[in-house]
Formats: C-alpha cells, structure tokens, sequence
C-alpha cells in the first residue's frame, strides 16, 4: 500500500483530527434585501403560520386556555396592527424590526397600564412576539456529519456554530485565514484546523487527518472507515484553580481571563481556573437578524456566561457586525462596521442594551464596545444605555448599568486614549491593532507574515497607550495574548491581564510565572 500523501499546510488551531473528509459545496452568494412589497408579504405569511400554529394548539385544549388562544388569535388578525408595522415597513425598516418594535410598543404600554388585567396582556403580547419573529427569521443552517473532516475553501462561522464538535473532527481549508473568525472559533474549542492548502483532490468518506500542530493534511490512498481522533489534552483537571489570580516571579498581580465565543463553549472549564470571561464575542452567538432582535434570546445567552462565572467578570463585547463579519439578514450599510453600524441602526443596538441591562442584575457584567475611533461614539453608545434604562426603571424590568469600556483596535484610538474619558476600561485586541498598521487585509495571503512583522510596532503602540489609559483597568485579548513567546514583551509593556483561548490557559499561566513584571526572566529560569 503507498504511504500516505502529507500536504503542507498552515496551522490556524491546534491538534490532531482523523476522519472521513466532507467537501463543501462553494458558498453561495447572499441573497439580496427583500424588497417593501415582499416584506409585507413575507409578515402576512409569518402571521398566518403563527394563527394555524395557535389554532393546532387549541385544539383539545381546556375552555380558559382556548379563550387565551382565540384573544391571541384575534390580535394577530387586527388589521390595525398589520397597517402599523407595513407603515414602517414602507419607511425602510427592516420585517422583523419593523415587527419586533411595534409589539415592543403594545408591551410597554400594556405593562405601564394601572389596571391589572391590562398589564397581564402583556405578556399574550410577547408571546406573539415571539411566536411570529421565530417564523420571519427561521435561519436553519446546514450540518455535516459529525466526526467528519471539513473540507473546503473557506468555512461560514454560522455553519462552525451549528456543527457538534463533540465527537471529534477537524478543517481542512484551500485558502482560510489563520487569525479570522472560524480560527478564533475553532482554537476556543479545541477543533485542529490548517488553512493554506491549496485545492486538493479527496471525496466524501475518504479517511484524511488534519495535523493542527504541524500545518499538514495527510490523505489516506483509499477509503475507509474513519475513527474520528481528538486530543482532550486540555481538561479542568489539568488547570489550576488559582481564579486566574496569578503573581509573577518578583510578586506583581496578574489576571488570567478566558475568551469565548458561545455560551456551550465554557461547559468544560471549571470558572475556579480563570478569572472569568474577559472577552465574550455576541455576534458569534447572536448569529442573524433575528437573533438580534430577540431580546429574551439575549438574556438567556448573557445569564447562562454569569451564572457559570460565579461572580467573576464577565465582558460581554456588543455586536461586532458589517464589514467581514455580516449578520444573516442584514444586507444594508455592508460598509459598515462595529460601533459605526450600531450607531447607524440603533434598533440593533437598543435591543443588545436592553438584554445587558436585565442580565447585569445576576452578575459581575462588563460591556465592551467593537471598534471604537472617536470619544463621541462611547458617549453615543452610553447615551442608548440610559435612555433603555429609564424605559427598563419606568416599566418595573430589573436592570443595572454595567461598567461600559472599548475595544482598542484602531491605531487612532490607541494613540488618544487620555481622550476616552467616558470609557471605564480598555482590552487591545491586537489582531485588527496589526491588521490596520499593515494596511492589509486578514484574507490577504501574506497577512500572517506581515502580522508578524508588525509586531514591533504594536508592542510600541501598546506602551504608549498603557501610559494614556490614565490608570484605567487594562487587557489584552488578541492573538498575542495567547502566544507566550510574546508574553514577556507584553508584561514589559504594562500589561497585567490577559484574556486568552482556554487551551491556552496552561502556556500564558507557566510564561507568566517564569518572568518577572519587567518581562525579564526570574532567577534560575
């Protein structure tokens, strides 16, 4: 039998994968934004489903219960309410913002009332909320077999999101990026991936393995049964319940904080070995517009990352969408990016801030702006903050205002730190910090070599922003946080807390106690 072909490749995440290759079929193009007429159609047709879903629900159901239905029923047939949310239809607005802030209005009035029935409505109210919303933005997303092998030219993170990495498997890209968003997602969860490989030739079910260490496809020259092979080197047991409270070797505090994606990812990792969540990327949770303007959806999402952290910091970033990084279902302003677009359809945002508010209530809740340029934008964004808060105040909703910071990852932003006075914090995120020095972008196939030489010039940026942050809390979350041969750069720089990939956890941990704050080595290392 001939010896297996081993392909180079280069590494995006750690560890070994064996299984039998699925390839992709080429992305498909994103469908154009529907037009007003077909908006209009689109929620007569969710009204429609929801009234025969209500109706099949009724059906054999008790007298009180069926009257509950039928009043719901009735509502969704008012013509009244169809007129009102096809007027802001016609004005622009997108379907289900158009429905969600139209209902959101009959909520408030109805929990404002002073008559007790009336405020009970409200909650039939919401229900159709809901009822209709999930049928406008059903976003099913294709899966593959689990335990497979992904193979294809690039990877949708929706579709990384959907999958079940649970019994194993890997990627396998033609082109990819080592430090996009499906890197940063499979390196969070522990799924070997290489990209760079070139189009290669393998079928469905061919046994290929993925060597993450290595940067190395290796195909197998006939098919067969694969065993799906995982490395499951990184458990809590093998970490340290320091709370992520570290000292250096001459005695300086350092914190050690995760960075996730979703809130399943941090099923695995006892909080007790971190000192919480130091970044908490939405918009890989929150991952189409219907999400987005699903606000119960939201807490639920927030709630579930502070009741693991146990009262440790959780920094739950707002959405960092547009750009590369498009919502399912939001085709407008693609220019966009981050604040700007949060900014520019505040509907998004309002409802984002909503859902932090309530979930700041159950725990130690940070909010962290996405690329942030100007000191106006953080006062914009607070703005929304205390106008949501005193609608929450005035409709009775628990809430509390977290501590509000930004992202620092335009080069304009770090070198005018002492400007941002209403932030509360900073995190450099160095991926984009070197992305925007180079002036390249991520899918470039040079840009990892510029990343790299760009390193210099970001350490340089970094110290003289730590020296204009004033005193305020500091972090780091980018790829170098993550990568100890940058450790001692870093701490030289100023920096004291690090928010890493949680397989990353034991390098920055065993790097941060070998060296002193200085960055120098401690003796006898």
């Amino acid at each position: 039998m001939a010896a297996p072909l081993r392909l180079k490749a280069t590494s995006a995440s750690p560890g070994v994968a064996t299984g039998p290759a699925f390839v992709a079929e080429p992305l498909a193009a994103t469908a154009s934004p529907p037009s007003t007429v077909s908006g209009r159609a689109e929620l007569a047709n969710a009204i429609e489903t929801a009234i025969f879903e209500l109706q099949d629900l009724a059906t054999g159901t008790d007298p009180e219960s069926g009257d509950i239905i039928e009043f719901q029923i009735e509502v969704l047939r008012d013509p009244t309410l169809t007129e009102t949310v096809g007027a802001r239809i016609n004005a622009g607005e997108n379907v289900a913002f158009a429905w969600v802030g139209t209902l959101d209005g009959y909520v408030r009035e109805l929990e404002c009332s002073e008559e007790d029935q009336l405020r009970a409505r409200a909650v039939d109210i919401l229900d159709i909320k809901n009822r209709v919303l999930s049928v406008l933005t059903g976003t099913p997303v294709d899966d593959f077999p689990a335990g497979s092998i992904y193979v294809g030219k690039d990877m949708e993170p929706s579709r990384f999101l959907a999958h079940d990495w649970s019994a194993g498997g890997g990627i396998a890209l033609y082109g990819g990026s080592a430090v996009g968003h499906v890197a940063l997602l499979a390196k969070s969860r522990s799924v070997p991936m290489v990209i760079g490989a070139g189009r290669f030739s393998t079928e469905c079910g061919q046994l290929i393995a993925v060597d993450g260490d290595s940067g190395v496809v290796i195909l197998q020259t006939a098919k067969e049964k694969a065993t799906p092979a995982r490395d499951h080197s990184l458990t809590s047991a093998a970490l340290t319940a320091d709370n992520g409270d570290l000292r250096t070797a001459d005695g300086s505090h350092i914190l050690l904080s995760i960075n996730v994606n979703a809130p399943d990812e941090v099923d695995a990792i006892a909080a007790a070995t971190t000192a919480g969540i130091g970044l908490m990327r939405s918009e890989f949770a929150v991952t189409s517009l219907g999400d987005a303007a699903n606000e119960e959806k939201q807490v639920a999402i927030y709630r579930r990352l502070l009741d693991w952290a146990d009262n440790r910091s959780v920094t739950i970033r707002m959405l960092d969408i547009g750009g590369d990084k498009p919502l399912s279902g939001l085709t407008e302003i693609s220019s966009l990016r981050g604040i700007r677009l949060l900014l520019a359809r505040t509907e998004i945002a309002r409802v984002q801030a909503r859902a932090l508010l309530r979930a700041a209530v159950f725990g130690n809740l940070r909010v962290m702006l996405p690329m942030v340029t100007f000191p106006s934008e953080v006062d914009d964004i607070i703005q929304i903050y205390r106008e949501e808060a005193d609608e929450l105040a005035r409709r009775g909703v628990p809430h509390r205002i977290p501590p509000i910071g930004m992202m620092v990852e335009i080069p304009a932003a770090a070198l005018m730190l002492d400007e941002f006075e209403s932030a509360d914090f900073f995190s450099f995120g160095t991926n984009d910090l070197a992305q925007y020095l180079v002036a390249s972008p991520r899918e470039n196939a040079d840009f990892a070599l510029y990343q790299t030489l760009a390193v210099p010039a970001v350490l340089r940026l970094l110290r003289q922003a730590v020296k204009l942050a004033g005193g305020k809390p500091l972090s780091i979350c980018g790829d170098m946080a993550g990568d100890p041969s940058w450790t001692a750069d870093l701490l030289a720089a100023g920096i004291r807390h690090f928010s890493v990939a949680p397989s990353r956890l034991p390098a920055i941990r065993s790097a941060v106690l070998g060296l002193n704050a200085d960055g120098t080595k401690a003796a006898g290392e």
